[in-house]
């Protein structure tokens, strides 16, 4: 790690629009931990925004901006502005639905917390370009989301349950 981004960070925005996130504790914390790990994993720094919110906003985003008429656990928004030197970087904004992120964790039996994380960390790297539609995309990103994980202390997402070959699940990550 260079110098340079030892001393860079990440700025992050929350709002906690649903109240039901509150289960998980000290959101703030919770948000700075897991992307403070992916951007110094990714050797990133900048500023994005963060929504908590529930089902309902997540359709309505997910219609207004993919077509797509159904609820979703995790958008990412990049921001595709340019870098400018000397400010931070947007790097964009990330949604999370809290019905289908709960209704997802319980039925792959994974820690709410664990899989919250995992989403982050997966819209994260949207946000960083990153993609997975076509297969030799998803060999770079999910070994990625996997290590950035492994560093929180929480296991491959995708070595089994739902994730593992399931193109539904996979589909509803939103992105």
């Amino acid at each position: 790690m260079s110098d340079a981004f030892a001393n860079a960070s990440l700025s992050l925005d929350l709002r906690i629009a649903d109240p039901r996130w509150g289960a998980l504790g000290d959101l703030d914390a919770l948000a700075a931990g897991v992307l403070g790990c992916a951007a110094t994993h990714m050797k990133t720094a900048g500023e994005l925004a963060i929504l908590l919110t529930d089902d309902a906003e997540m359709r309505a985003l997910n219609r207004q901006w993919r077509q797509l008429d159904k609820p979703t656990d995790v958008l990412s928004f990049p921001s595709g502005q340019p870098e400018i030197p000397g400010q931070p970087q947007y790097l964009g904004d990330i949604a999370l639905g809290y019905e289908t992120a709960l209704r997802d964790a319980e039925m792959m039996h994974r820690p709410f917390e664990g899989h919250v994380s995992h989403l982050l960390i997966h819209g994260f790297l949207h946000l960083l370009g990153y993609d997975h539609i076509e297969t030799e995309d998803a060999q770079v990103m999910e070994p990625l989301e996997t290590e950035i994980l492994a560093g929180l202390g929480w296991p491959d997402p995708y070595a089994s349950g739902p994730y593992a070959g399931d193109a539904d699940a996979h589909d509803r990550a939103g992105d």
